[in-house]
């Protein structure tokens, strides 16, 4: 059983999506705590001015988890990153019916940005073909600190390796998952370009890149 661990992200780019499908088991860990100025609220887009971020406004406070951060209801922010996108991609191949189907479900009420997360993810993996399943991390009981803490959710998870991000690398304590009979895998990212409008070539940017300009075709471009 391959296990993924990670904090959700807001529209995240095509990496974050290749660990999912590479994974028997996902994990949100979103009972931890709310980071400002990260990807939890907000993404990058491709401009004819170059990347822009796209962001959701929250309100949070210290010692904040993910999951109990709020969405900023007091303005009219997904009209603004809506227009945002359509002035950014209307002349995609694909932007039909992404812009619609995104449209809708950024608009419909959310309690928190965990929750709105997790919608855009599920609507991603449904375009991507990715059939992976979702859990949450408050559903496990975990203690500990970092790396014990994710090895105490890998273990009740039943999880034979667990599936990292590379930049885990400089803060993972290896030699815990090998005490706990654990596989540590770091991902590597290495995905073909595909065309983008707005040159040069960016792949740092949120899925709804890959989505608009490659559409049915898009899956083909995690691997």
């Amino acid at each position: 059983m391959k296990v993924c661990i990670l904090q959700s992200n807001f529209l995240p780019w095509r990496g974050y999506f290749d660990l999912i499908r590479e994974s028997d088991l996902f994990i949100v860990y979103d009972d931890v705590q709310y980071t400002k100025n990260d990807w939890r609220n907000r993404n990058r887009i491709k401009t004819p001015r170059g990347t822009q971020w796209i962001t959701v406004p929250v309100h949070h406070h210290l010692r904040q988890s993910i999951e109990e951060t709020p969405i900023d209801r007091s303005r009219p922010w997904a009209e603004r990153m809506l227009n945002q996108i359509r002035e950014s991609y209307r002349q995609a191949p694909h932007f039909e019916p992404y812009f619609s189907e995104l449209a809708e479900r950024l608009a419909a009420p959310a309690a928190s940005i965990s929750e709105l997360n997790l919608r855009l993810m599920r609507w991603v993996c449904g375009h991507l073909g990715i059939a992976t399943p979702l859990r949450m991390s408050r559903d496990y009981r975990a203690s500990g600190e970092k790396t014990e803490r994710l090895i105490e959710i890998l273990r009740q998870a039943r999880a034979s390796t667990y599936l990292s991000g590379p930049a885990a690398r400089a803060y993972l304590r290896a030699e815990l998952f090998e005490q706990a009979g654990i596989r540590l895998e770091y991902k590597e990212y290495r995905y073909t370009e595909y065309e983008q409008l707005h040159p040069p070539y960016e792949p740092a940017v949120s899925v709804i890149d890959l989505l608009f300009m490659q559409g049915n075709e898009a899956r083909a471009y995690l691997r």
